[in-house]
């Protein structure tokens, strides 16, 4: 028990790193409410939160190495607290920005790259991937388990105490930060590229920022675009803008290592045919999750009715079947090599998500949906039993940082991609479900029609059928007319919510090319110490 003592401080540390970004996604109406502000104020501040986080990323893997792996993740957990408990008693918007997305996220920054390498340090064979099932076990347990605990809090108690009870667990990571040994740097101490941190930093902020706006700003056609360049949404624009910076950094990396000066990304890492496996498979793993994990909610809160704490309810089959199996599948490393356990994943994932598709009716049969949530949580538990130990184990000692920040850059542009990719997916077959069916419904007028249209360009949402009732009542339809218009966006809701569901099992199909490189050799038991 005394070699796990270890894992039970990291795990923790990553269980508190993922859960309040759901606790934040379920309380903004309260959040609105409390600050008087508007949705979109609130959404900017989590989309913040997620733009310091990755562009960060990278740097805090960097410190990491330079300062002392151990000695960073405690001062990440410190500037984590910190923010945590400004977040807690913010008075007014500008000091819960503050506090939670830049605060939070500098230190969730410093914390991820380096819990990465401690767990690699710390372990080795069966129970370094034993570590890394649970890390990543608890990792999609605290995104499931977020919306239960918000959801339960912000209704009977307040948002706010989610964020002190965090400076609380800080402080028994803290406490419990002796179990953790240090581990020393072997070689020269590396010096930090200023230049490459710089690009780097502004480069993943632009491309997440583009991505993550792209549900408001639209992707081509301009909705809520700040600006039009040439007509066009300014999505693709910001994006390609990172991408050129991206490029200047690969650029000024590659000249760094020439001059054999220190990189802050050494790109030869990308040569390792097992790290780029798996993080491609980390990257999919996250954009298949989290583009579920924002679908979902809407078929249960808007279609079905559900409040947030009943969402969570049944968002549990997930978070302990991934839980569960994410500690165990370790233990298929004896039969099995890390391959077979991640193709086997993507197979489960795939019928886990061809059985969700079923579910999604106008009535929900709970015990169905339980079942396919809990398969779901199967194969996320497989993936998660492996890839982390994959990424790590494919680098020597003194990459394991930097390698760190690699892992959690992919996770978090895979998340960012799955909500706004998945959900721009939503959005357009909504649109192009409820155009389609209006057209082709005599009870429907050209003028109600045409209405439809005006409302579309204006922009649209997921909404539920009592505010398109609402809203056809308020330009006075009859009421078999109004009638007629609701049941085929009904209709239309359930479609949309269908293709976008499908198109995660076309993403989960589409990583088996990437699994071609992953580890065909079996676990080994440690070696004794």
């Amino acid at each position: 028990m005394r070699r796990w003592r270890a894992l039970i401080i990291l795990g923790t540390a990553q269980f508190l790193m993922v859960l309040d970004t759901s606790v934040m996604n379920v309380s903004i109406s309260q959040l609105v409410e409390d600050f008087d502000t508007e949705v979109t104020s609130i959404q900017a501040v989590i989309t913040l939160y997620t733009l310091v986080m990755a562009a960060l990323m990278i740097t805090g893997g960097k410190l990491g190495d330079m300062l002392g792996r151990r000695k960073v993740f405690g001062i990440g957990l410190i500037v984590y607290a910190t923010g945590s408990a400004l977040t807690a008693v913010a008075p007014v918007l500008w000091v819960l920005t503050v506090g939670w997305s830049v605060i939070e996220g500098l230190g969730a920054a410093l914390v991820l790259p380096a819990l990465a390498a401690l767990v690699a340090g710390t372990y080795q064979g069966r129970d370094r991937a034993v570590a890394y099932g649970v890390i990543g076990g608890l990792a999609g347990a605290g995104i499931a388990v977020g919306p239960l605990v918000g959801g339960w809090v912000t209704t009977y108690l307040t948002w706010r105490l989610v964020f002190a009870a965090e400076v609380v667990l800080v402080a028994a990571i803290l406490l419990g930060m002796r179990w953790i040994e240090e581990q020393p740097h072997r070689g020269s101490r590396p010096h930090l590229d200023k230049v490459g941190a710089v690009l780097s930093a502004v480069g993943l902020a632009l491309v997440v920022l583009g991505v993550l706006q792209s549900s408001n700003w639209g992707w081509l056609r301009p909705r809520n675009s700040p600006v039009t360049v040439f007509g066009f949404s300014l999505t693709l624009f910001v994006i390609a803008a990172g991408a050129v910076v991206l490029w200047l950094f690969r650029l000024w990396e590659r000249r760094q290592e020439a001059r054999k000066r220190e990189p802050l990304v050494r790109f030869s890492l990308f040569g390792v045919p097992a790290l780029r496996a798996g993080l491609a498979t980390l990257l999919s793993q996250n954009l298949i999750l989290l583009g579920l994990f924002f679908v979902i909610p809407l078929y249960l809160q808007v279609v079905q009715g559900l409040s947030a704490f009943e969402t969570g309810l049944r968002l549990l089959p997930v978070s302990i079947s991934m839980l569960v199996v994410s500690m165990s599948g370790p233990l298929l490393g004896r039969f099995a090599s890390p391959r077979t356990v991640v193709r086997t994943a993507l197979l489960i994932l795939i019928a886990s998500i061809l059985w969700l598709l079923a579910t999604i009716t106008p009535s929900l049969n709970d015990l169905s949906f339980a079942w396919a949530m809990a398969l779901l949580g199967t194969g996320m538990g497989l993936l998660a039993s492996q890839l982390g130990n994959v990424v790590q184990s494919s680098v020597g000692e003194s990459e394991r940082s930097e390698v760190g920040g690699l892992q959690y850059t992919a996770q978090n542009l895979g998340s960012s991609l799955g909500t706004a990719l998945i959900g721009s997916l939503l959005i357009g077959a909504l649109v192009h479900v409820f155009t389609t069916q209006i057209e082709d419904n005599p009870q429907i007028s050209s003028a109600a029609r045409q209405q439809v249209g005006i409302t579309i360009e204006a922009g649209v949402s997921f909404v539920g059928t009592e505010q398109v009732r609402a809203a056809a009542e308020r330009t006075g339809l009859p009421k078999p007319e109004a009638d007629a218009l609701v049941t085929e966006y009904a209709d239309a809701q359930l479609g949309s919510l269908k293709a976008a569901v499908l198109a995660t099992a076309g993403i989960a199909l589409a990583s088996f090319p990437s699994t071609r490189h992953l580890p065909t050799a079996r676990l080994r038991k440690p070696s004794p110490s």
